[in-house]
């Protein structure tokens, strides 16, 4: 017999807590590989494919696409033993091994795999719809005791919540999944229910509901719109971004300073650097020039343990640059920003650019980062006050670059001018460390072979 073994959504890293189901891969009655991808989800670092660490036929799923379930939930399951490596499935009599070459009876091992890219990376396989012998339906493979605790059918411990939230009794409700389970689908629609019969029978609803919910708008897995207005859940990345920012007004003593600098002679060396070479970002010659301004100004690439009431300071520079993407602002991270030149930072921003645009940036694209350059005159403005990237200490805002009328060597000219604002956490320095710093940037904006000097 077959032994079927349940694969829970892993720990993604980081801190992340649960996931949404974006795609499903594989369907019920799949066979899969060891570490093939069965399954895409959105965290609120990155979309990432999740791969499964055992091998054999799929014989149930958790969770619909456009749900949420969070860390240590169960995902699938597999009976494991039950494929040959060409296809053809082994059944409980024929005398032969389990595919994964173990012996039977004993416990089947996985990869450990948690992401693609980590663990043994063998190549997915097509994936096959089969029906094995002693599995005559993936229905009739009985799944662990864990999976469908208490008397109602349900899985996710998000679809639970959500009926508790609307005074739902869900041994009302019936389920449309595998074997009657309830789906968060069911639980949406019973909710819209109850106004709809309000309605049209009030004394009815009011018999058969509590009246707290005749008066609830609708809550669905997207945006929705009810009495109160349109609703859109603040999940997945603008979840993440809201919980983030609001932390950092919540955290931090922040404080802007931000100067106008002349940007003409920058663009000319650009310029004259991409008539010689490789062509390089206007955005990595600032990431240079910031990484030049943290090594003088230490304190603002550090963080603060307040728990321990220590600034930490921070050996490496690994610089955030904001990204904004279809699906949010993403800060991807440069990773030791302070070894590379402009060339290789404008390469490495090229790539992690690219990466957001196509939704494929890992956490660890989006995490450790000491120190942010954001770059908003991308959206046609001159200033702006950011909220620092919580837990670092600072962050550099750069604005557009136009031309303006400006007093060049004592006469009026029109120059390429650009505004730099600098918000910084007051309990690593005081102003007169993040005027120097803003003060050293905008040196070197306007007169670039100040930079020769640290190089």
């Amino acid at each position: 017999m077959p032994q079927v073994l349940e694969f829970k959504l892993p720990d993604l890293g980081e801190g992340l807590t649960e996931a949404e189901i974006v795609r499903w891969l594989v369907e019920v009655g799949d066979v899969v590989a060891i570490d093939q991808p069965v399954v895409e989800v959105e965290t609120a670092k990155a979309m990432v494919e999740v791969p499964c660490p055992y091998g054999g036929v799929v014989t149930a799923r958790f969770g619909e696409e456009g749900g949420e379930l969070p860390v240590g939930a169960p995902l699938l399951t597999v009976a494991v033993g039950t494929a040959e490596p060409s296809g053809t499935m082994t059944g409980s009599g024929s005398g032969a091994g389990p595919a994964s070459g173990a012996a039977a009876g004993a416990e089947p091992s996985g990869s450990g795999n948690v992401l693609v890219g980590y663990g043994t990376g063998a190549p997915p396989v097509r994936r096959r719809r089969v029906r094995p012998e002693g599995l005559s339906a993936p229905a009739a493979v009985p799944a662990p005791a864990a999976v469908a605790p208490g008397p109602v059918a349900v899985v996710s411990p998000l679809v639970r919540k959500l009926a508790r939230q609307h005074d739902l009794d869900l041994r009302q409700v019936a389920g449309s999944g595998p074997d009657g389970l309830i789906l968060r689908a069911d639980v949406e629609s019973a909710i819209r229910s109850v106004p709809a019969a309000a309605s049209t029978s009030p004394m009815s609803a009011a018999s058969s509901a509590p009246s707290s919910q005749a008066v609830r708008p609708a809550v669905t897995a997207g945006a929705s719109t009810g009495p109160a207005g349109e609703r859109i859940p603040l999940r997945g990345v603008r979840g993440a971004v809201a919980d983030k920012l609001a932390r950092s007004r919540r955290e931090i003593p922040d404080a802007t300073c931000w100067v106008d600098a002349d940007a003409t002679e920058l663009m000319a060396a650009r310029a004259a650097m991409n008539g010689a070479g490789p062509k390089v970002s206007v955005l990595a010659l600032l990431a240079r020039i910031c990484t030049a301004a943290l090594a003088r100004y230490p304190e603002l690439n550090s963080t603060v343990d307040m728990e321990a009431r220590e600034i930490v300071r921070l050996p490496e520079v690994h610089l955030g640059f904001a990204a904004q993407t279809e699906r949010g602002l993403v800060v991807p991270v440069v990773r030791d920003a302070q070894t590379r030149n402009a060339e290789s930072v404008g390469a490495e921003i090229a790539r992690l650019t690219e990466a957001a645009r196509t939704g494929s940036l890992t956490p660890a694209d989006l995490t450790g980062g000491t120190f942010t350059l954001n770059n908003y005159g991308v959206f046609g403005v001159d200033g702006s006050t950011p909220i620092i990237n919580h837990p670092e200490a600072a962050m550099l805002g750069v604005g557009r670059i136009v031309p303006k009328p400006w007093v060049h060597e004592g006469e009026l000219a029109v120059r390429r001018v650009v505004q730099l604002s600098l918000t910084f956490d007051h309990r690593v320095c005081d102003g007169g460390t993040a005027g120097g710093f803003l003060r050293y940037v905008a040196d070197c904006v306007e007169q670039p072979a100040v930079l020769l000097r640290t190089l």
